[in-house]
């Protein structure tokens, strides 16, 4: 299967351009990425060079070689600074992944800044994600609430129906709580929000949306400068004061693509595993053990599928091949999972599942926001199951439609059968609202209660339940 990675001294290598490259967007990696997988494994080994949208990338597929790529950020670092052939001149202006790979933020970037940057991450999320901060008890009460206003809404046609959910429950929901996170200023932003799709899933208004995007997060910055409130932007910045406005809007982006995409694909992955027959999800949720639950389906389905690429800093011998310095190397988490030196390992009738996936990445890049993803999307999940007693899906599971892009991969919609519960179980207490925060100059007031302002997601996702 390959060598280990690293072993011996590094051999003389053959140009990435000069292979024979696969393209991997294909319609066979839409519909079932594994046999693409397992296709590239049988052919190359745990390492196999590909045609990612017409640029030649390294793609690591052993379980092995992506822990030692993962974990050894010395030798293997981020920073599109160590690309070379971006460095020549030799990536497409246009190229469809440009967008999002360009904005230099935590999850991009290498050298010596990042640890900094890192640590402020970590600052800023901590009340958020300690469970025995008030900030972090007020905001599962919020998720709490997003999630019942949502379920209200997609089941106004009756007590039973059907809905997409997810279009009407999981991608809208994440937003909600991102809005929440970075302390916007009532809902006027949601168009800025929902551009986030858009670069995410890298199709060709990528670029525009991105513009859009961070414009808006710079708009949001500057004024949390001004007017520090209880909210990730402003912990961010003091954490870390010498943040421009600039990179502040680069690191807001950051937090809406692993709090919206990531998260909305978790929950819907995690139904599908529940309602469509899988016996271990459905075990592990009768026993009350909704995070081992999801445990199990990020093992089997993680979100992302393909971390963003590293570079190595000289020659390394890694499976089959010689990686030369500066050649980008995506690490595929779906392929390590499907990896045998892993995938044999996993005991799927033991009661807890193992651990080691690598669905949050490994070693010191580890995802700093796994503990919010988590908890927004048990929440989720719980609300939906408690809620919607009878819940079944409308396709059979090998026919519902998915979206791949090179980062992520969720369904393009969820198309499910409901029933209102007759007594769902009750909510978890409110506890007191995030503090208000004063909309800056020019803006209308936050409405408060019911009234919600009618923003373009809350009119979208309105004219879903009337287009039924």
């Amino acid at each position: 299967m390959g060598s280990p990675p690293n072993s011996g001294p590094a051999a003389r290598h053959e140009p990435l351009e000069s292979l024979k490259l696969e393209p991997l967007m294909t319609r066979d990696y839409e519909s079932r990425p594994d046999l693409v997988f397992e296709r590239l494994r049988n052919t190359h080994g745990p390492v196999a060079p590909v045609d990612l949208l017409g640029v030649p990338v390294w793609l690591v597929l052993g379980y092995e070689e992506a822990l030692e790529v993962l974990r050894n950020d010395q030798d293997w670092p981020k920073g599109l600074e160590n690309w070379r052939a971006r460095d020549e001149g030799r990536i497409p202006p246009d190229w469809p992944l440009a967008p999002s790979l360009d904005v230099n933020h935590v999850l991009i970037q290498g050298g010596p800044e990042y640890p900094a940057l890192r640590g402020a991450w970590d600052a800023a999320l901590r009340p958020f994600q300690d469970p025995r901060q008030p900030q972090a008890r007020r905001l599962r009460a919020q998720i709490t609430r997003d999630a019942d206003e949502l379920i209200t809404l997609l089941s106004q046609g009756g007590r039973s129906g059907w809905a997409d959910l997810s279009a009407q429950f999981a991608r809208p929901l994440p937003l909600m709580v991102a809005s929440h996170l970075l302390g916007f200023p009532g809902s006027q932003h949601d168009d800025a929000l929902m551009d986030m799709w858009r670069v995410l899933d890298a199709g060709p208004d990528a670029g525009p949306a991105l513009d859009r995007l961070l414009a808006a997060l710079a708009e949001l910055g500057a004024w949390k400068m001004r007017q520090p409130g209880d909210d990730f932007p402003s912990y961010l910045l003091a954490a870390h004061p010498g943040l421009g406005v600039e990179e502040l809007s680069r690191e807001l982006m950051m937090l809406l693509g692993m709090t919206s995409d990531h998260v909305g694909i978790l929950i819907s992955n995690t139904v599908v595993e529940v309602i469509g027959g899988n016996a271990s999800a459905r075990a592990s949720l009768s026993a009350g053990m909704m995070r081992e639950t999801m445990n199990r389906v990020v093992m089997q389905k993680p979100p992302l599928v393909n971390f963003v690429p590293r570079f190595p800093v000289a020659d390394t011998r890694l499976g089959d091949y010689t990686i030369a310095a500066g050649d980008p190397v995506w690490v595929s988490v779906g392929a390590a999972h499907a990896d045998p030196a892993f995938s044999d390992k996993v005991c799927p009738a033991s009661t807890i599942s193992t651990r080691a996936h690598l669905a949050w990445g490994a070693g010191p890049r580890q995802c700093p926001a796994r503990e919010l993803a988590t908890t927004t999307a048990g929440i989720g999940v719980s609300r939906l199951l408690e809620r919607l007693s009878g819940l079944e899906l409308s396709l059979p599971p090998d026919q519902l439609p998915w979206r791949s892009s090179p980062f992520m991969r969720g369904l393009r919609s969820l198309p499910v059968r409901y029933t209102l519960a007759d007594n769902p179980a009750p909510r978890t207490p409110d506890t007191p609202a995030l503090p208000a925060i004063p909309p800056p100059p020019g803006h209308p007031p936050t409405v408060e209660g019911p009234e919600r302002p009618r923003s373009s997601l809350w009119r979208y996702l309105a004219g879903l339940v009337r287009g039924r």
